[in-house]
């Protein structure tokens, strides 16, 4: 997996200081991306045991709420194997910091429908087990907002991964939920 930035103070992906890691990859091609050079599989540099300890280090401020992952995509296959290993070490060593995933894929339909029942993919099931929150659905030129909180355009989600898990159901991420990071 290759990756095209590591941002260790980040305020705009998420809530709180974050520290964001910005995968090389994705085939959604979004009309206006912020990011079309992270398009490319190929762009950056490697992401590697250096990158992922670096990360871990990053985390470890008390003020760092989290951890983000952007793109590129991080659920296209070929990013999903090298983000296991790292969501699994941040989830062990930080518990109470959360995780959110940005990807144009949606939650229900595709991430759970059509990865992990119809391709029964492992790497996809370890990564919502170890996320806290999604922001779903692909960036929509026409539907653009700048004052949405924490996504792009009015048809992407933020979605509480184990709320979803646990009621076998979307559930929403409530902004007045003070147990968010």
């Amino acid at each position: 997996m290759k990756y095209a930035k590591i941002k260790k103070c980040d305020v705009a992906n998420g809530p709180g200081v974050r520290v964001s890691l910005f995968v090389s990859g994705c085939n959604h091609h979004c009309k206006n991306c912020f990011n079309k050079e992270a398009w490319d599989f190929n762009y950056g540099q490697d992401f590697t045991g250096k990158e992922q300890e670096e990360i871990l280090q990053d985390l470890k401020p008390e003020y760092i709420t989290g951890l983000s992952l952007l793109g590129g995509e991080p659920f296209e296959k070929e990013n999903q194997e090298g983000l296991v290993p790292l969501l699994k070490k941040v989830k062990q060593t930080y518990p109470d910091k959360k995780i959110w995933c940005y990807t144009g894929f949606t939650f229900d339909k595709q991430i759970l429908g059509e990865m992990i029942e119809k391709e029964d993919r492992q790497a996809t099931k370890d990564m919502i087990n170890n996320i806290d929150y999604i922001v779903d659905g692909k960036f929509v030129e026409e539907l653009k907002d700048p004052k949405l909180r924490f996504r792009g355009s009015s048809n992407q989600r933020i979605i509480d991964v184990k709320k979803s898990l646990e009621q076998n159901k979307v559930v929403i991420w409530d902004e007045l939920d003070k147990d968010i990071g």
